[in-house]
This record gives C-alpha cells, structure tokens and sequence, in this order.
C-alpha cells in the first residue's frame, strides 16, 4: 500500500508515539465508551476560500517515540468533557541516529547523551541547566463578544497548542473561552485565533479536529473575526504519508519511509482512511510561520526556520514549493528539521530565540511541538511510581520572557491550552 493505511479491521493495536509514556497515563479509562467506527467516510465542511490545490508531500526522520495505544474515534455531534486517554509503552527497538544537521541553536554536546531527532523517547530533563521557570498560569480571559461586528477593528487574540486528535477536549477548551457555543460553532465575533499545527496521530480523531477548524474558520470570518492555523510536523508527516507512502527517502541514518515514520509516530488508520482531497489541500497551503501583535508564531522550537528564508513571506514560500515539487528526499528533509525540538531551552535558549526575532520581527515567540512537562522536567521514567499527571495550568514562559511554550501534553494526560494573548512578562 502507498496510502499509510493497514489493511483489515480496525483494532487497538500499538502504535510508537515520539514521548515517553508515563505510569499515569496507563490507567485505563472509567465508564468510557469506544464507538464503532463509522462505515462511510466523513464529510468535511467546506473550505471559505477555493484556492487551487498545491501538491502534497512533508519530511523527517521519525520523533523520539514510544508505543501508545490506537484509539477509536467517537462521534463528535455535541461538546463534550475531554476524557483521560490510555497509552501503553512496550519497548521498542533503538534507532541509529543521523548524523547532525544544522538548525538547532544548541550544539548536539549541549543535548543528554544519546540525543537524536531519531530516538524513541524523549530524555528524561531533571538537569541543572534545565531552566525550572513555573508554569504561568493563565491570564484572566476577557470573554469575547458573540456580537462584536467587523468594524470594530482587530478582536483579541488567541492561540491554540498541539491538538493530536482530541476533538472532544479541544471543544471543552475552546467553549471554555468563550470562543464556541455547546454545539462546537464560533461565539467570537471578531477574535482572532490561531492554531500552532499538530491537528492529528495519536489521538482518535484528527480529521475531525482538522474538520473543525476549517469549518470555523468559515463561521468567525462571517463575524468578522478569523481562525487560521499554521503547519506543524506532523501535517508534514500526514502529507507525506498519503503523497509518498512507502517510497524510500534518504533519513540520514538508512533507508526510511513517510509510511513508517508516520505508523511509529502514532498515525491513525481511521485518519488515513477518512483523509479527503480537500483536507490535503488545506494542509498543503498552511504557513510555518507569522507574527501578530508582535507574537513570532510558529510551530517548533528550533532554528530550523533560519535555513528556509530571511524574511517571514520567504519561508512560507519556501515552505508550499518544496511541498509542490514533489521530491520525496526534499519534503523528508523539511519534516526532519521542523521536527527538532529544545533549542531555546537551557543555556542559549535565549539567543536562539533573539535569532529568530531579529530575522523576522516580533518581541516573543510562541510556540508548540514541544511539551511543557518536557521543558519543566517534570515527566518521570515510565518505571516510577507516581501515578499523578503533569500539572499544566497555563502556557510555559521561559527563555528570559522570551518564549512561551503552548503544548500542554494533551497526549500525556496534561493539558489542551487555549490562550489569550498577551500573557505578562
């Protein structure tokens, strides 16, 4: 197969995802309900703006990973309290590590031993020079007005952290802010929304969170506001996984392919299986990269960007022609460099972050990819014995106030952020 589906029924069967599963993310869920999955395919809401479609493709070697357990998608007709989600994590076999690659602010002697874009888990951070900043809690949110109009000019802004499928959190999130009604639809007015990238794998319904948001985009540009989203790895993953499937790419360290890479990062049949030309299209032209309000939005914490243009309107542009080219070896690369993490973490961290903002604009970064327990540390070995989740309130602000860090660990029982922006200094 070149689609990065499997054949067969759809069972729970272990997928490898790129962090280390903890103990109390291993308790299987109370009183919830596994819904069959739906015979036909479904329908997204259609698209406001009919561009003509680009090509799709993507690129990188695989995250560091860890076996979870695929879920079943349930029906999404209602807002719904987000539910725990179990994971299992078996080990799996080490990987060789490419050799190093520029993009990344912090030298590879910088990283723990054994650091490689291509190793099963994330390390464990409980270092000195990790920088142990207290997770901020949120800012007060100012409920936006359901009938703010459009000439009222610019609304507030928010933004949105990884999502990975968990429709029914992202809903009790974005309810949570005022920003839909209980049954999903935009409330806003004129706010203006972001999405930071990593719509799907691991969690049970990526196409659904993708159909979400493309139908909200529809819904807040008719009030006046907007929704828009910006390319993470793992729409790149997707991408190539449908464009290239099996097809061998250079990895840098051996013979790899999109379908692999995908399946080991925890891609989801019922994804595959459901992914439409209309939903190819909307990824293949999402940005890597804006500023607003004087936030440099972006996907990952790495330097990378750097390499692909020296103003924002070049690297976006970089971006959408390597993913029309249609060059397998091209798209891996961009997905292996997008899909490098931790570069405005400890020592450097807030050069690296001033890299970025003198080339692009901006006063702070925001960011996603990486998962706020992962920079605090606060994620222990899948032998301890703490059963407690992450205790994620809030966005992570770190690098000198420089960066703040938006992946509330949604796939590690922590948190799905949905922020209003500003935050403090």
């Amino acid at each position: 197969m070149t689609q990065g589906a499997g054949q067969g029924p759809v069972v729970r069967t272990a997928t490898l995802r790129d962090f280390r599963v903890p103990p109390y993310a291993q308790v299987p869920v109370q009183g919830h309900t596994e819904h069959p999955q739906p015979e036909q395919p479904h329908q997204p809401a259609a698209h406001p703006a009919a561009l003509p479609p680009h090509p799709q493709s993507a690129s990188q070697a695989p995250e560091h990973r860890v076996p979870a357990q695929a879920q079943q998608p349930s029906a999404h007709q209602h807002l719904q309290p987000p539910h725990p989600t179990q994971h299992q994590a078996p080990h799996a076999p080490a990987q060789t590590a490419p050799p190093p690659h520029p993009g990344d602010a912090v030298p590879d002697d910088e990283y723990p031993d054994g650091y490689t874009p291509t190793e099963r888990d994330l390390p464990v951070i409980n270092r000195g020079d990790t920088l142990q900043v207290s997770v901020a809690p949120p800012a007060p949110a100012t409920a936006p007005s359901p009938h703010a109009g459009q000439g009222q000019g610019p609304g507030p802004l928010y933004v949105v952290g990884d999502v990975h499928g968990y429709l029914d959190e992202l809903l009790a999130a974005l309810h949570e802010q005022g920003l839909v009604d209980g049954d999903g639809h935009w409330a806003a007015g004129n706010t203006r929304l972001w999405f930071l990238g990593d719509f799907t794998d691991r969690g049970p319904d990526g196409i659904g969170v993708i159909d979400l948001v493309m139908r909200l985009s529809a819904e807040a540009a008719a009030a006046g506001g907007y929704c828009k989203a910006l390319m993470g790895n793992h729409e790149l993953l997707l991408l190539g996984a449908k464009r290239f499937g099996d097809t061998p790419v250079n990895s840098g360290a051996g013979t790899a392919t999109f379908q692999a890479a995908w399946l080991l990062n925890g891609g989801q049949k019922i994804d595959m299986d459901r992914l439409q030309d209309v939903h190819l299209q909307w990824m293949s032209r999402l940005d890597a990269i804006v500023e607003e309000d004087g936030h440099l939005l972006l996907h990952s914490d790495t330097t990378a960007y750097l390499e692909y243009g020296d103003t924002i309107e070049d690297v976006n542009d970089t971006v959408h022609e390597i993913l029309t080219r249609n060059d397998a070896d091209e798209c891996w690369d961009l997905f292996r460099k997008f899909t490098k993490r931790f570069a405005f973490r400890d020592e450097g961290g807030a050069h690296a972050v001033r890299e970025l903002l003198d080339a692009y604009g901006g006063e702070r970064i925001v960011h996603g990819h990486s998962p706020i327990p992962y920079l605090l540390g606060e994620v222990g070995t899948e032998d301890a014995d703490d059963e407690a989740g992450p205790v994620v309130e809030g966005p992570h602000v770190y690098a000198d106030g420089l960066a703040i860090a938006m992946d509330g660990g949604v796939t590690m029982a922590g948190k799905l952020l949905v922020q209003q922006l500003p935050l403090p200094h």
